[in-house]
C-alpha cells in the first residue's frame, strides 16, 4: 500500500508472564494515521504473534478499498464510420439490426489473437460499450452518410423497412503471430422485411497493419480495418437492392 505503513508494536505485561500485548496503527501519507486505523491493545498468548501478522494482513487487504488505492482507468476506444460518395439514389429504406457474435467478441474487451486457437485481452483497454453495438451504430452512420438509400435506421425507429441488413461479427482482432496486423470478418444478410427471404448474402474481410505501438496502435488498425469492411458493406448492398 504505497504512502501507507503499519506500526505494530509488541510488550510483555509483568504480570501475566507469556502472554504479550500488541498494539497495531496504520499511518495514512505523511506521517499521518489513517481515521479508524488504530486498534486499541489486545492481549495474545503464547504463538499469538501469528495471530497479530494474519490480521495485519486482512487490514492491508482492505487497504484496496481506500481511496488512491483502487485499480487505473481503462482506456476507452470508439469505431469511427468511414466516408463514401453515394452511387445511385434508392427510396429504399434500411434497418440495421444488432449484429450477432460470440460471446468472445460480445462485450467490451479488445481481442488480440496469439494464434488461430487462442484469444487475449488488450491490457488496460476496452470498447466505449459491447462490440456488437458499436459495429451496428457505426455501420448504421456509414450508411446514412452514403446518401444512397431513403431511409436507414435501428430496431425501434419507426421508420416503414424494406430491407434489413443482418450482420454477423466472425473476426474483429489483432492478430501478432507473423506480423501484427487487424482482421475484421462480417458475414452479411440481406433480408426482404415483406416477404422474409433473403435476398443475398457475403462475407466481407478487411485487414490493416498496425502501426506504432501501445493500445492505441492496436485500435487504429482495427478501425481501419473496420472501415474498409464498412465501405464495401455499403456499396454491395446498393448493388443489390
Amino acid at each position: 500500500m504505497a504512502g501507507r505503513g503499519v506500526d505494530f508494536g509488541l510488550r510483555t505485561q509483568q504480570k501475566h508472564g507469556p502472554p504479550m500485548q500488541v498494539d497495531l496503527t496504520i499511518w495514512g501519507q505523511r506521517g499521518r494515521v489513517l481515521r479508524g486505523s488504530r486498534v486499541k491493545s489486545f492481549w495474545v498468548k503464547s504463538g499469538g504473534v501469528r495471530s497479530a501478522v494474519a490480521l495485519l494482513a486482512l487490514t492491508l487487504a482492505s487497504c484496496a478499498a481506500l481511496p488512491g488505492g483502487g485499480p487505473a482507468p481503462l482506456d476507452t476506444f470508439e469505431l469511427s464510420a468511414p466516408s463514401l460518395d453515394a452511387r445511385s439514389h434508392s427510396r429504399r429504406q434500411i434497418l440495421i439490426a444488432q449484429p450477432s457474435a460470440l460471446k468472445a467478441l460480445d462485450s467490451q474487451n479488445i481481442v488480440i489473437r496469439p494464434s488461430d486457437r487462442s484469444i487475449q485481452y488488450l491490457k488496460g483497454a476496452q470498447w466505449a460499450d459491447r462490440l456488437p453495438l458499436i459495429v451496428q451504430a457505426r455501420l448504421a452512420e456509414t450508411f446514412q452518410r452514403s446518401g444512397s438509400f431513403a431511409g436507414v435506421g435501428k430496431p425501434g425507429e419507426g421508420l416503414a423497412i424494406d430491407y434489413q441488413v443482418i450482420v454477423e461479427v466472425r473476426s474483429f482482432d489483432v492478430r501478432v503471430d507473423g506480423g501484427e496486423h487487424a482482421e475484421v470478418d462480417l458475414f452479411v444478410r440481406i433480408l426482404n422485411d415483406r416477404n422474409g427471404e433473403v435476398r443475398a448474402s457475403k462475407s466481407f474481410t478487411a485487414s490493416a497493419p498496425v502501426s506504432g505501438s501501445g493500445n492505441q496502435a492496436y485500435v487504429g488498425a482495427l478501425d481501419n480495418a473496420f472501415g474498409d469492411a464498412a465501405r464495401d458493406i455499403v456499396r454491395w448492398t446498393d448493388s443489390v437492392i
